[in-house]
């Protein structure tokens, strides 16, 4: 067995047993229409994310809540039929605001604030969450973690400054890639490195 065998055996035993971590930083989702207000086109993708067909758009915004602002945010596409502001508790202290914490798609009764970009502004009246932790998983991910749609579950991360995170929720779905996905606020309260693993406990 060379080296290349050698890694992809490793890299699928790890795969059996671990989920990749990923921090998510705050970034915004708009409808087309806010789109065009905001940048004068729909959204052109820089690269991709992990999750397929998900992607890192050229655009940026400024974020302005009752307190403070934020510059430069990521924007999200493809776009979605309601605007979404994901941040993290320590970002809705800045804006003034204080977001729930919520799986996104659900933003119900959430504070609102303004979106600006270099074509026009668009105040939205409810959108702001904390996201909600949580695991995208395959069928057959879920099928091999012994999990559901929905669940909630436990996760160790094997991270500099190693924790167990509670309320974590299982999303499953055959587009996803299985990734973990944790706030900035999370990610630095565990030291989290890109590449670094996580596992469900039982």
């Amino acid at each position: 067995m060379d080296d290349s065998q050698r890694n992809a055996l490793a890299e699928a035993v790890l795969g059996q047993i671990f989920v990749e971590l990923e921090a998510s930083g705050r970034h915004v989702h708009v409808t087309a229409e806010q789109a065009q207000h905001l940048f004068g086109h729909g959204l052109t993708p820089k690269r991709p994310l992990s999750q397929p067909g998900q992607y890192l758009a050229n655009e940026r915004l400024t974020v302005i809540g009752p307190k403070g602002e934020f510059h430069n945010v990521a924007v999200l596409g493809p776009e979605r039929r309601e605007a979404q502001v994901e941040i993290s508790l320590t970002d809705g202290k800045h804006l003034g605001i204080t977001p729930p914490v919520r799986l996104s798609g659900n933003a119900k009764g959430s504070p609102g604030g303004t979106l600006v970009g270099p074509s026009g502004r668009v105040t939205l009246q409810e959108g702001f969450i904390a996201a909600q932790r949580h695991i995208h998983l395959r069928p057959a991910d879920a099928q091999r973690f012994g999990v559901r749609d929905g669940q909630t579950v436990q996760l160790q991360t094997f991270t500099q400054r190693p924790v167990i995170f509670h309320d974590v929720v299982v999303r499953v779905h055959p587009d996803f890639a299985p990734r973990a996905h944790l706030d900035y606020d999370e990610a630095n309260a565990c030291g989290f490195r890109s590449g670094d693993l996580g596992r469900i406990l039982p």
